[in-house]
């Protein structure tokens, strides 16, 4: 981003955030303080790229959670929806993929903290050790985690949750029975990696057009008990509980406090998804 722009947009931050901080405490005076939901690729210094974030950055982002937000799991997150009332302004952190060097700093600082995670991973690529397919075209090779760090963590307390066999793209022409092995066949192996249930799903890229029925469809049969977008948007009371929505913890500070602070203008541009289980997946499984 070009120092003039970010300069203004960290200007306009500190004129807006107390008024915006000031809204979020009288939306919870009423109940109706929104969730927001954070989510992280990679925590490393080195090989940095849009889906990393350095160190220092990432400690800044949780230290501003938890000064002005109650840091939840996102049991919780569905629970102040579902019961449409929120009377505090919460946050919930998650990271999608798998990469090995969370483990390196982000995840054992937020054990330390103890501050609710969770933590999605696509178990093809922990399984066989295989570098994901946006990093090999990148031409850097970033290792993902082993199964026994993942089993590791959740005996620690971190929630584990699925993001497909092989990080797959689902808004490309897949048969009924590879969107079953992807999410209920990687539902199924990532619990016998962990050794308990799995929760929650989190599509891969996340976006509207990755959302389809037919996906969504088997979200449901696979018994999770929500999926996760990464299009950017805010759990308000009252919303869909099973749909978790969710937003980049983007590394440019300001950007970040913006999401946090509740920008109300961002709803007219969210996109609509329907969360009910609305086709059947005809092929067979198993």
């Amino acid at each position: 981003m070009n120092p003039l722009l970010r300069t203004a947009l960290a200007a306009r931050a500190s004129v807006v955030g107390p008024y915006r901080r000031a809204r979020l405490r009288s939306l919870a005076r009423v109940g109706q303080a929104p969730v927001s939901v954070l989510f992280y690729h990679r925590v490393a210094d080195r090989h940095s790229n849009p889906w990393t974030i350095g160190r220092d950055e990432f400690r800044r982002h949780i230290d501003y959670c938890v000064r002005y937000f109650d840091c939840v799991d996102l049991a919780e997150v569905q629970r102040r929806v579902a019961a449409n009332e929120s009377n505090s302004a919460a946050v919930s952190i998650t990271f999608d993929d798998g990469y090995a060097e969370n483990f390196d700093f982000a995840i054992p600082w937020l054990l330390e903290q103890r501050i609710p995670c969770t933590y999605f991973v696509s178990t093809s690529h922990l399984l066989n050790q295989d570098p994901f397919p946006h990093d090999v075209r990148a031409g850097i090779h970033l290792p993902v985690n082993t199964p026994a760090q993942i089993r590791e963590a959740a005996e620690q307390g971190i929630e584990i949750g699925c993001h497909a066999r092989t990080h797959v793209d689902f808004s490309q022409p897949l048969s009924a029975d590879r969107i079953r092995n992807e999410i209920i066949g990687g539902k199924e192996e990532l619990e016998q990696m962990i050794g308990g249930p799995v929760r929650y799903f989190a599509f891969p890229f996340g976006m509207q057009q990755h959302l389809t029925c037919e996906a969504i469809s088997a979200v449901h049969q696979a018994g999770f008990d929500a999926f996760c977008s990464a299009f950017g948007g805010y759990n308000l009371p009252g919303r869909d509980a099973f749909h978790i929505r969710r937003f980049h913890g983007d590394s440019e500070y300001s950007r970040f406090v913006n999401w946090l602070s509740y920008d109300s203008r961002k709803l007219s541009r969210e996109p609509r998804i329907d969360s009910a289980p609305t086709l059947q997946l005809s092929e067979s499984w198993g």
